[in-house]
């Protein structure tokens, strides 16, 4: 398997994985090669891997053209039996680092298109040039270079969710691009006449996402909002401690509609959403406020970023998968020294 990481965080995903009796056999800027495995549910919910190549063949050739032809030689003996009936990814990418890589990639890509049109144009015009929007097992065509003169090449891979994301010019910060980012490994995003509840708003980028949505925040920051989140009609702004903000308080302000500003008619809980992202140990933050708002049931979904900086954050992810089993854990494209948790309450109901 070849299995993709953010650049610089290599050691992360290798300590990750060696608990699940997995080591590198490579490894290089961005990726570590191991041995395959049978199962597949331990490596699908991985927090450091982006995606997952399974069980890549070697492809090799001193020019692109060369390449090209083994790719098309691999793909068309590979879909001999196979039916398109809908957009499929084509990816070719590769290992950071080296310089004139990308380029050498898109030519191989060049190579086989002309290869492809005129054999499959149906298949062809279904190609999508990147990776579908949902996390889990995808089939396609990925290529992925680690020198000029070898890719591994694959048609079945496993997407955590991360992404990069568009910006926006109204966003009031990079955070941003952050929870973009996590509402598509939820499958959720906040919907109009919802409530969010923004710990450590400031200076207002996961609020302004929420409100440019129709939904009303709640953003609990003594700092200031800025940009598309400052006088945003949707996004009322607490300047107090993130820490002692009780959304079951009653002495909150009602919209004009008449609904209560933190609870909406078709919820059962005080908010729908939990948005936090602060500047703090993240010990501190998972006792004091992710384990009591979830076991509060204060939330329907929620979206928290823990930074690890300077923590060891193999042992901090260990710990938030024994406390909170139910979260989905994932070191996005756009994190830093950080990891966010993303995951939803059943009502009682329905469980």
């Amino acid at each position: 398997m070849i299995l993709r990481c953010q650049t610089g965080y290599e050691t992360h995903l290798e300590r990750e994985i060696r608990p699940l009796g997995l080591a590198p056999r490579n490894t290089g800027p961005g990726w570590l090669e191991t041995n395959p495995v049978r199962d597949l549910a331990p490596i699908s919910d991985l927090c450091f891997a982006h995606t997952i190549l399974l069980d890549p063949q070697v492809i090799a050739g001193e020019n692109f053209t060369t390449l090209g032809a083994r790719v098309a030689e691999y793909f068309f003996a590979t879909t001999r039996t196979e039916r398109f009936a809908g957009p499929w990814p084509l990816i070719f990418d590769h290992a950071a680092g080296q310089d004139g890589l990308g380029r050498r990639a898109d030519a191989v890509q060049k190579i086989f298109a002309e290869l492809l049109r005129p054999r499959m144009s149906r298949v062809a015009k279904l190609a999508t040039p990147a990776l579908l929007p949902r996390p889990g097992l995808q089939r396609g065509l990925f290529v992925y270079f680690t020198t000029f003169n070898k890719a591994h090449i694959t048609r079945d891979l496993i997407h955590g969710g991360q992404r990069r994301m568009a910006d926006d010019r109204l966003a009031p910060s990079r955070s941003y691009l952050k929870i973009e980012e996590a509402y598509g490994i939820l499958g959720h995003e906040p919907a109009p006449g919802e409530t969010i509840v923004d710990l450590g708003a400031a200076p207002g980028g996961w609020s302004y996402s929420a409100a440019k949505r129709g939904a009303r925040v709640h953003a609990i920051d003594n700092g200031p909002l800025k940009s598309g989140a400052r006088d945003n009609p949707l996004i009322t702004h607490h300047q107090q401690d993130a820490f002692h903000f009780d959304p079951t308080a009653t002495a909150e302000p009602t919209l004009a509609s008449g609904h209560s500003a933190l609870r909406t008619p078709h919820s059962a809980f005080p908010t729908d959403w939990l948005f936090c992202d602060l500047v703090e140990n993240p010990h501190h933050v998972l006792d004091n406020i992710v384990v009591p708002w979830l076991e509060r049931r204060w939330c329907r979904r929620y979206i928290v970023n823990l930074k690890f900086g300077r923590v060891d954050p193999l042992a901090l992810l260990k710990e938030v998968r024994t406390r909170i089993p139910a979260a989905k854990i994932r070191h996005l494209h756009h994190d830093r020294e950080e990891f966010t948790l993303i995951g939803e309450i059943v009502p009682p109901a329905q469980i």
